[in-house]
């Protein structure tokens, strides 16, 4: 679909302004710029990068898709070709990849992944501004957007016509523009990284649940690890504010232990404290604005699906958008639908999974998510 330039009606703007240089927010630009749109990607950048983070095989595709498959899994990234699990039981249980026919997935360096995403962004077109973010957008009776850009070198006002949200849990654009976010739970991440040790890699995932939530491991780049507990916002076992004093309940577990002991314990270890609830917006879109990531929906990190989910709503945004310029204002719809419908396959799975852990259910967080299952909705 040919692109239609907003200069003249709008001024010398931009058919789309995304804010946020993510996965959603890349996806949704890629998709823009190639169908010939004018896009300003808009990256604020800052804050601790994140850790830890897998893709599954499927991604693989959908960076097809977007053209950028493969310079962004390129090298800088670990194989990842199993999942492991303890969970409902000590026995550990194995997922393996050898069987998928589209073959393993990847333990993600975020910064680099996101960064070849953002060049891919600029290859495709886009113009990209990095370090600064999207202040008080105002819309304007003529239909289009005025949005303030803050960044180190001052303010700078661009037009466009319509605005992509990718800007994360947060959601501030959508917010603004007057969605309601919805939170489910109080899911907090208490997150370790760990020293090199050489040869103790292993390139797999896993997970393993306690009696106060659950804990997740993998390798990261360079012979690091990441060990993160997961567990209530408002329960005693969130209170911990230092390595140590969480090292007795990593020592309790069975098989993280065993893999987090050769990268060694130092007690002076930063202890990150991160959001991990789910989250959804009541409506994904509105007049000229679209959600999509973290910021439309963002699910329990027990299921994975984080970065893949985000490169498959800002894909759809993008395509939505690119729909609404060419006249096809039931674009929208589509993609809300399509974002509704990836939640409900979330919820299902959640329920499932959950209820597969009863060893605990006398647990404040158990019990929580154990009346959650049998009522047929995710916390």
């Amino acid at each position: 679909m040919s692109g239609c330039s907003p200069r003249g009606r709008f001024g010398a703007g931009y058919d789309v302004v995304v804010a946020g240089g993510g996965p959603a927010g890349c996806a949704a630009a890629l998709v823009l710029a190639r169908a010939g749109r004018r896009v300003l990607l808009v990256d604020a950048g800052g804050g601790p990068p994140k850790v830890g983070e897998a893709l599954v095989s499927a991604g693989a595709v959908l960076l097809d898709d977007l053209g950028a498959g493969g310079g962004v899994l390129g090298s800088g990234h670990l194989p990842c070709y199993a999942n492991l699990s303890a969970w409902g039981s000590d026995e550990l249980r194995v997922v393996d990849f050898i069987n998928d026919p589209r073959g393993h997935g990847w333990h993600l360096d975020r910064r680099v992944f996101d960064g070849r995403l953002r060049d891919a962004v600029r290859a495709a077109g886009a113009e990209v501004a990095e370090g600064v973010a999207v202040r008080r957008p105002v819309r304007r009776p003529d239909g289009g957007w005025v949005s303030v850009l803050r960044g180190p070198g001052g303010d700078r006002v661009v037009r466009c016509r319509w605005l992509v949200d990718a800007t994360g849990r947060g959601a501030g654009v959508a917010v603004r523009c007057g969605a309601r976010r919805r939170v489910c739970d109080g899911l907090v991440a208490l997150c370790l990284v760990l020293g090199p040790a050489p040869g103790a890699v292993e390139g797999c995932s896993l997970v393993e649940s306690d009696e106060d939530g659950w804990w997740y491991t993998a390798p990261l780049p360079g012979g690091r690890r990441l060990v993160a507990c997961f567990t209530d916002a408002d329960l005693p076992s969130a209170a911990v504010r230092t390595a140590e004093e969480l090292r007795p309940r990593l020592l309790a577990t069975r098989h993280v232990w065993r893999r987090a002991r050769p990268h060694g314990f130092v007690p002076s270890t930063v202890l990150r404290r991160a959001p991990a609830h789910g989250a959804f917006l009541d409506r994904v879109c509105g007049d000229g604005w679209v959600a999509a990531g973290d910021a439309a929906v963002s699910f329990d990190p027990l299921s994975s699906q984080g970065v893949l989910t985000a490169l498959y709503t800002g894909m759809g945004a993008g395509r939505a958008v690119d729909a609404w310029l060419g006249g096809e204002v039931a674009a929208l719809g589509g993609y809300e639908d399509g974002v509704r419908r990836a939640r409900a396959a979330y919820v299902r799975g959640h329920r499932v999974i959950h209820a597969q852990e009863r060893r605990w259910a006398d647990r404040a967080f158990w019990a929580r998510r154990l009346v959650a299952a049998r009522g047929g909705v995710a916390l």
